[in-house]
């Protein structure tokens, strides 16, 4: 491995850092978007139990906005049981923001990166196209310099390209799966508010 990288010049040491950022990424976002914590199951039902024997008190209502993402949405609801419709759904709405903030995190720099990533390796192809050129002399070419030059060429653009592809194919994974947890939890907030509306219309 330091064989290539000493091969492939300074400019991949860009990419390297990149790979790194990458790696990083993905495993935090692997780690944040467990299903078991974004949306422990079995939690609106619990909403719905401390709802029904009036347990639902301000400690209890913060336990469950600090237990999950999804907690959080439920005890807006359960917190402004009292307000109607219009308020309560203004007040989800607001931290329903905040959630899908909190889990589309570092997804940009995802993004961004399986953009730059080629970007990168293109430049190190500059950089050894620029090396075989200065190395160049009709009277007494150093075929020594001439690979060397090519040699950061194709490595920085290969790097670029594999750097690029995980990239992007986990920043779509992540999207998607954030996606399907911001609609699980908007049909169970809507659920829940249906529920109190029945009750206080009743």
């Amino acid at each position: 491995m330091l064989d290539i990288i000493h091969a492939a010049g300074w400019p991949i040491w860009l990419l390297v850092a990149t790979s790194v950022i990458t790696l990083a990424i993905i495993i935090e976002r692997f780690l944040a978007l467990r299903a078991r914590l974004v949306m422990p199951a079995g939690l609106p039902e619990q909403v719905l139990e401390l709802m029904r024997r009036q347990q639902d008190e301000p400690d209890a209502i913060l336990r469950l906005a600090r237990g999950s993402p999804m907690g959080r949405i439920l005890a807006e609801i359960a917190a402004h049981r009292h307000q109607d419709d219009a308020w309560r759904l203004a007040a989800v709405e607001a931290v329903g923001r905040d959630v899908s903030w909190r889990l589309n995190r570092y997804l940009p720099a995802l993004a961004t990166i399986s953009v730059i990533a080629p970007l990168l390796g293109l430049f190190g192809t500059v950089v050894g196209m620029i090396e075989i050129f200065g190395a160049y002399d009709p009277a007494s070419g150093d075929p020594a310099q001439l690979a060397h030059g090519i040699s950061i060429a194709l490595y920085n653009t290969g790097f670029g390209i594999l750097i690029a592809i995980p990239a992007l194919a986990f920043h779509r994974y992540f999207r998607s799966r954030v996606e399907y947890f911001l609609h699980t939890m908007e049909r169970e907030a809507e659920t829940l508010n249906r529920l109190i509306s029945r009750r206080a219309a009743t």
